[in-house]
C-alpha cells in the first residue's frame, strides 16, 4: 500500500487476516462461516434479525446491513389464497429480496481490491449525505477517498446557510463523484464489502445496567462493517455502522437510529478528541429521509459511522462468564463458557492491547490492570473537563478505555457535582461525581468475569498461560477456588485506578490553569476554585477561558472601581445566569483570596524559571492556557438548535452542522472574535453567530437532560 494513494471505499485494503476478529474469535453456529453466512443471505435471511440468545461459545454472528422499517410491513401474495400461504417461506423471500446479494463489479482503476461490494435487489431509498468528519477521515483513514464529499455538503456557515453562495454541488469530474457514491451506499448499510475471507459482523456481549444484572444485550443496532489499517501509522481501524438494522441482539428493537442521536454522536466524538480525552471517533452521517422511526415522537433513521482500533467492551467478557441464578429482567443469559473466555482474552490481549506479553505467558492479570489504567485516564479527562456520560453501564465501558456509547451526554454548564444529565437515572446513579467510581464498579465486573483465568494462571499453571481445554474437566469447586484466588487483585485494580485517576486529573488541571509543578494543588488551588463555581453558580468552561487573562502582577488586594483586578473579578462574575441571586460581596471576597493564592503559586513559578526568561513568562503561560481551555463546548443548547436545523432542512442544515463539527474539532480557536473590543454590530454576521454558539445560551437549556 503506498503511502500516499487514495482508494475508493469498495477498494480498501484490509489487514493482515490473522489479525481480524473474525478469523480470531467464535462464530454464531447459525453463521459459522462465510460460505454459510450467504446461504443465509439467499435461503434463512430471518435468521439475522431475529432476536435470540446465541450460543454459549460464541463471540459475534455475522450481519448484513440492512436498514428497514420495523416490525416489519409484509403482504402476502394477492394471487393465493390466504389460509394456503407458507407465511414462513413469505417473510424469507420478503426479506431475501432486501439482502445485498447482487454482486457489483470492482472500480475500474482496482481490479484486485480485496472485497467486492455487493447490492440489494429491492431496497431503493434516498440516501443523504448529512455530514463527513475531517478529522476522523485524517487521523484514521487519509487513504480513504471520499469523492466529492465535502464539495456537496457544501461550504461551513452558522450565518449564511440559506444563501446561493457556499452551497452543496457535485463535483464535475466523473471519479470524484463515482467515490462519493461508493461511500455513502456502503456507510449508509445500503451496500455490503465481502470476500470469501470476509463479512460484517456484531457482537455479542452482556453487563449490568444502573448496578442490576441484564443478561445478553450485544450490537442490537450496530454492524462492523470494515477494517483497514492506517498507512501513516498502522494501525487497523474498525468502521462501524450505527443505526443500519436489526440483529439478533436487538430484543423488541428496531435496529435502527434516529437522525438527532446520530448528530449528538457525531459531534461529541470529535469534541472529545480535540480535548485528546480518549474516545471512538465519527466518519460520516448519512440521513435516510423516507425510513420513519417511532420514538417518543416520529421521527426519521440515520446511519453514522464511527471508527475505532476496537469496539470490545467490559460486556464482551461479562457474556463468558456472569453472574449465575440470578433473577434479571432481560433476554436471557447463556452459561459460562471458559474455553471462549479464553480464546477472546488471548486475542484482546495480543492484537487489541498489545500487551508485552509472551508466548505462554500469563495474560490475565495483566489484562485486567492495563484496562484499569486505560480507563482511569479516560475518566480523569471527563471530570477535569466537565463530561457527562450519562450511562456508564458495563456494557458501554471500553476494553481500549475509550469514550463509547453517546447517548444522554452533556458538558458541565454551571458548575454542579451532583449534576445528572440522564433523565432516566433517578437515583443520581451516573452522576458526575460519582463517574469514577462507576468506572471501577465496571473494572470489579471485568476482574470477576476474568477472575477463574487470572487464578488458575496463579495456582494450577504457576505463571503459565491457560491453555486450550484449561477448564474442561475443572469441578466447580475447582473454578470457584480459582475465582477467589483471581478476586484478590481487587484491591490492586481499586488502587491503580484511584492513583491514575486522581494523577491525571491534577495534571489536566494544572494544564487548564497554567501551572507546572505540584504544590498541594487539590486543597489549595483547584478544590477552592470548584467551591467558588458551585457555590455562586458560575459556568465551568467559561471561568476557566477567563481565566486565561489573569495577570499575576496586578495588586489583587486592590479595591479601587477601576483597578484592573476589579474589573477582572466582574469579567468573572458575569459567567453566571444567576446574577440577580448572586451574593456579589461574598463572591468578590473568596475571588479575591483566591486569586491572590493563585497569583502567589505563578509568581513563584516565573521566579524559578519554569515558564523561561521572565518576561516572556506570562505570554506563555497565557498560549499554554489557551490550548487546554476551550472557548467552544458543545452544550445541550447548542446542540438541540442544530438538530432542529438539520431536520427543518438537510440542505441548509448540514452546512451548519459542518460548521459546528468545524468549531468542536477547533474547540481552542478565538472563535466569534474572542478579545476584539468591536461592539456586536461592528463584527461579521459569521462571527456573530460563533460568539451566540460559544454563550451559555438560553437559562431555560441549563441543566438540560
Amino acid at each position: 500500500m503506498s503511502l500516499g494513494a487514495k482508494y475508493p471505499i469498495s477498494a480498501l485494503p484490509l489487514p493482515p487476516l490473522s489479525t481480524l476478529l473474525i478469523k480470531r474469535l467464535t462464530p454464531d453456529p447459525n453463521t459459522p462461516s462465510i460460505t454459510a453466512f450467504r446461504e443465509v443471505q439467499k435461503k434463512n435471511p430471518s435468521i439475522q434479525r431475529r432476536a435470540r440468545i446465541l450460543s454459549p461459545e460464541s463471540h459475534f454472528s455475522h450481519i448484513s446491513p440492512c436498514p428497514l422499517p420495523f416490525p416489519y410491513d409484509i403482504e402476502p401474495p394477492e394471487d393465493q389464497d390466504p389460509a394456503e400461504v407458507d407465511k414462513g417461506s413469505v417473510i424469507e423471500n420478503w426479506l431475501a429480496a432486501r439482502e445485498p446479494v447482487l454482486p457489483q463489479p470492482p472500480p475500474s482503476k482496482f481490479p484486485d481490491a480485496p472485497l467486492r461490494k455487493y447490492l440489494p435487489e429491492n431496497r431503493d431509498q434516498p440516501l443523504d449525505l448529512i455530514g463527513i468528519s475531517e478529522t476522523g477521515l485524517r487521523d484514521c483513514a487519509p487513504h480513504l477517498d471520499v469523492g466529492d464529499a465535502f464539495q456537496v455538503i457544501g461550504a461551513p456557515s452558522l450565518s449564511d446557510e440559506f444563501s446561493d453562495e457556499g452551497d452543496g454541488a457535485p463535483s464535475d469530474i466523473e471519479d470524484a463523484r463515482a467515490a462519493r457514491q461508493d461511500l455513502v451506499e456502503v456507510l449508509s448499510g445500503h451496500a455490503m464489502l465481502m470476500s470469501e475471507d470476509f463479512a460484517p459482523w456484531s457482537m455479542r456481549y452482556s453487563g449490568h445496567q444502573f448496578g442490576s444484572w441484564a443478561g445478553q444485550l450485544g450490537d442490537g443496532r450496530a454492524i462492523s462493517v470494515l477494517v483497514t489499517p492506517n498507512p501513516k501509522t498502522g494501525e487497523a481501524w474498525e468502521f462501524q455502522l450505527k443505526g443500519a438494522g436489526r440483529t439478533p441482539f436487538s430484543r423488541s428493537a428496531d435496529g435502527l437510529a434516529v437522525l438527532r442521536s446520530s448528530i449528538r454522536e457525531y459531534l461529541c466524538s470529535e469534541a472529545m478528541q480535540a480535548l485528546q480525552i480518549p474516545t471512538t471517533r465519527s466518519l460520516s452521517l448519512i440521513s435516510l429521509p423516507a425510513l420513519p422511526v417511532a420514538r417518543e415522537r416520529m421521527e426519521t433513521a440515520c446511519v453514522m459511522t464511527r471508527v475505532a482500533p476496537s469496539f470490545i467492551r467490559i460486556g464482551n467478557f461479562e457474556a463468558l462468564n456472569g453472574p449465575q441464578n440470578m433473577f434479571f429482567f432481560g433476554g436471557g443469559q447463556q452459561k459460562p463458557d471458559l474455553e471462549a473466555l479464553r480464546i477472546l482474552g488471548e486475542y484482546v490481549s495480543k492484537e487489541v492491547l498489545k500487551l508485552d506479553v509472551k508466548d505462554g505467558e500469563a495474560w490475565g492479570e495483566k489484562l485486567v490492570l492495563d484496562v484499569a489504567e486505560r480507563n482511569a485516564k479516560m475518566v480523569a479527562g471527563w471530570q477535569a473537563y466537565g463530561f457527562m456520560h450519562g450511562v456508564i453501564n458495563t456494557d458501554n465501558v471500553s476494553i481500549l478505555g475509550l469514550t463509547i456509547d453517546y447517548g444522554p451526554y452533556a458538558f458541565m454548564d454551571v458548575f454542579d457535582t451532583l449534576h445528572i444529565c440522564n433523565h432516566t437515572d433517578q437515583s443520581g446513579r451516573y452522576a458526575y461525581k460519582y463517574q469514577p467510581n462507576m468506572i471501577v464498579y465496571a473494572l470489579r465486573a471485568l476482574l470477576n468475569a476474568l477472575a477463574p483465568v487470572i487464578g488458575a494462571e496463579k495456582d494450577k499453571f504457576e505463571g503459565k498461560a491457560v491453555p486450550q481445554g484449561w477448564a474442561k474437566d475443572a469441578t466447580d469447586e475447582q473454578i470457584e477456588a480459582w475465582s477467589e484466588k483471581g478476586k484478590e487483585l481487587r484491591g490492586e485494580v481499586e488502587r491503580i485506578v484511584q492513583e491514575t485517576c486522581a494523577n491525571e486529573y491534577v495534571q489536566l488541571l494544572r494544564k487548564r490553569l497554567g501551572l507546572w509543578k505540584s504544590d498541594q494543588d487539590q486543597n489549595q488551588i483547584f478544590q477552592p476554585l470548584l467551591d467558588i463555581m458551585e457555590t455562586h453558580h458560575l459556568d465551568f468552561h467559561i471561568t476557566f477561558r477567563n481565566l486565561i487573562d489573569f495577570d499575576a502582577k496586578w495588586d489583587v488586594m486592590a479595591s479601587e472601581p477601576d483597578a484592573p483586578i476589579q474589573l477582572f473579578t466582574t469579567r468573572l462574575l458575569k459567567a453566571t445566569p444567576a446574577s440577580e441571586t448572586l451574593n456579589r460581596e461574598e463572591a468578590e471576597s473568596q475571588w479575591q483570596n483566591w486569586l491572590k493564592v493563585y497569583a502567589g503559586r505563578i509568581n513563584s513559578e516565573v521566579s524559578e524559571g519554569l515558564w523561561g526568561e521572565p518576561e516572556k513568562a506570562n505570554a506563555v503561560r497565557k498560549e499554554e492556557m489557551r490550548l487546554a481551555n476551550p472557548r467552544f463546548i458543545l452544550r445541550q443548547w447548542l446542540l438541540e438548535e442544530v438538530i432542529q436545523k438539520v431536520e427543518r432542512d438537510s440542505t441548509s442544515g448540514k452546512r451548519v452542522l459542518a460548521k459546528v463539527m468545524q468549531m468542536a474539532s477547533n474547540p481552542f480557536e478565538a472563535w466569534g472574535a474572542e478579545g476584539d473590543e468591536q461592539s456586536e454590530e461592528e463584527l461579521s454576521k459569521e462571527e456573530r453567530e460563533e460568539r451566540r454558539y460559544c454563550g451559555i445560551g438560553d437559562e431555560k437549556m441549563l441543566g438540560f437532560q
